[in-house]
């Protein structure tokens, strides 16, 4: 199978890709990716030479660079992974997820359905968006694949308007595709924007941890490993047309995730007392809009995939903190220059 991965530069995409070729070593994994600032290509310098990987430098605005791409490297199948999916940057700049997660999904869409029209029920098509297209939760309950969306920011409602079009894919045109939402992913290669590695890295230089309001919003955490265990999983023997809800049933809140890990890289930095990295903890303004709680419940694909997370939240934590720790020269390369511009006008 010749399977092309979108976004596969980014952080779970570079974990699928390297997930892809260990697991299935028949297969070719055509990576097409734009790198916008959170595509990093060093993230796969392992299989930059695997004889079955190919990478094409690519825009999903752009259809005829999709289409190439189909032709050229006779695409049987397609994860869809590539998005702007910071919440804060969308805040910002909304008009780069309009036109890359809306515009660029259905450029996509519409070059396999037309490359694919001698047998669309072959080809698979999986795209993998959010949890957050269903909103904010109280304090019980938990998001369903039947959950009404209700999305509060221009990332989600942008992440929610691609799940309609492929939905309405299947349902118009007969697809063969299945959408998963997953909840909040850490792991190795994640951009320091997002709070663990940020969180990770602050501690590392010295540098004061903001914490949105009074940090006490909750979210559920899976190890981005398991998260591509479950894409495989869905990816071979979803049903077509299904929704299954990927999370780690693993709520915490974000001031007590911060203090956990706090803790834990102490004892890795040898830091106390007035060096202790909780001291860094700095609380600023709230954004706008921000989602009180997020928890999936991950009952279908457990029940009808019979998937589970392989990570308890200790273990896959302890691999992240070590990994960051051990590749700095990854951190410092990435957290340079524009990324500079962003984190200022972000927190100040």
């Amino acid at each position: 199978m010749n399977l092309m991965i979108t976004g596969g530069a980014g952080f779970i995409g570079a974990n699928l890709v390297l997930h892809w070729l260990r697991n299935h070593p028949d297969d070719v994994v055509i990576n097409f990716d734009a790198l916008t600032y959170a595509g990093n290509l060093e993230n796969l310098q392992e299989v930059k030479t695997h004889p079955n990987y190919r990478f094409v430098l690519g825009d999903l605005r752009n259809p005829l660079e999709i289409s190439k791409t189909f032709s050229e490297h006779k695409i049987d199948a397609v994860i869809h992974l590539a998005a702007e999916s910071h919440v804060d940057r969308s805040i910002h700049g909304p008009a780069d997820f309009i036109e890359t997660n809306i515009t660029g999904t259905f450029n996509l869409l519409e070059t396999a359905r037309n490359y694919w029209s001698a047998n669309l029920s072959v080809h698979r098509f999986l795209h993998v968006s959010t949890d957050e297209v269903y909103g904010s939760l109280g304090s019980e309950g938990k998001f369903l694949e039947s959950t009404a969306y209700a999305p509060n920011s221009p990332y989600s409602a942008s992440k929610a308007a691609s799940d309609h079009l492929v939905r309405s894919w299947r349902h118009t045109y007969k697809m063969n595709v299945v959408t998963t939402n997953c909840s909040n992913n850490y792991g190795p290669f994640q951009f320091p924007e997002k709070l663990l590695p940020l969180l990770i890295h602050n501690c590392t230089q010295d540098i004061p941890i903001p914490v949105y309001g009074d940090g006490k919003n909750i979210r559920d955490w899976l190890f981005v490993e398991d998260h591509c265990e479950a894409l495989d999983c869905v990816f071979h023997e979803g049903d077509p047309g299904e929704v299954f809800n990927i999370g780690g049933e693993n709520e915490w809140e974000n001031i007590d995730i911060i203090r956990f890990v706090c803790r834990k890289l102490d004892k890795e930095l040898g830091k106390s007392g007035n060096e202790s990295c909780g001291n860094l903890i700095t609380f600023v303004k709230d954004r706008p809009g921000h989602d009180r709680r997020y928890a999936i419940d991950a009952t279908k694909i457990k029940t009808a995939l019979n998937w589970t997370p392989r990570h308890s939240f200790e273990e896959g934590l302890t691999k992240t903190i070590r990994w960051y720790l051990d590749h700095q020269e990854w951190v410092s390369n990435i957290t340079s220059g524009t990324y500079q511009d962003y984190y200022v006008r972000q927190y100040g």
